[in-house]
This record gives C-alpha cells, structure tokens and sequence, in this order.
C-alpha cells in the first residue's frame, strides 16, 4: 500500500508562516535592531552630558566656537582638565575642531546637540512663568 501525502487545509486560528506575516515580522525585528542601535547612541550621548564640566563646555560652545584657552577662562579650570574633558566630547563626536596656526577651535558638532543643549537650557536654566521654584 501507498502512502499519498496530502496538505491539511489551514485553519482560521493558525498562524500563517509565509507571506506577509513573515514579512511584517522581518520588518519588526529590522526596527528593533534600529531601534537597540539608536538607543546606545543615545545612551551614550546621554553619558557624555552627565558630567558637568563637560555639560558646561557644550554650553559655552553652544554661545559659539572658543579655543581651548577661552574655554579655561570660561570654566575656571586648568588647562590639563578641560583638555581632557573635550578629548572626550571628540571621542563622543559632540564636538569638531578647526586649527589656525597654533590654536585649535572647538565648536558643537551639528545641530542635534544644539537642539538637545537648548531643550536641557529651556527646563533647566529659564525661570518659571508661574515663579514657581524648580
């Protein structure tokens, strides 16, 4: 005797495994990858702002381009030290730099740390419209 195989009909509630199912689902886990991805960016650009001196070197930078010895001034911190916090904010792409001669310019790096500076100024640094404290 001879086995004849034969496809079962699908059911209503079973899921189907090809087609645009498979294709949404491709979709998802390609937005979650994205998604894993630009949360570390974020997660990291947030790290780089969590400390203060170099939260207050992106802010004076955000007034505008300043070299290293403009930004001691600014600061009121050795020279060692701010060199050391903007080492990072390079590592971390925040900020860019230009020489002339001798001197090297740092500046914000795009605007998407001048946005998020501006946001962090507006809750933080404005006075409430109520007078309330913050």
């Amino acid at each position: 005797m001879v086995a004849i195989a034969t496809k079962s009909p699908t059911r209503a509630d079973e899921p189907n495994i090809s087609g645009p199912a498979v294709e949404t689902s491709a979709q998802a886990a390609a937005d979650f990858a994205l998604m894993v991805e630009k949360a570390r960016e974020a997660s990291d650009f947030l790290k780089a702002l969590s400390h203060e001196s170099r939260l207050l070197l992106l802010c004076a930078l955000s007034e505008g381009e300043c070299s290293v010895g403009e930004l001691e001034n600014i600061l009121g911190e050795r020279q060692s030290t701010v060199s050391q916090q903007l080492a990072r904010l390079r590592l971390d792409r925040l900020v860019s730099t230009r020489r002339d001669g001798k001197t090297i310019y740092y500046s914000l790096a795009d605007e998407n740390v001048r946005a998020i500076l501006d946001a962090l100024r507006k809750a933080f640094c404005e006075p409430k419209a109520d007078g309330a404290k913050k």
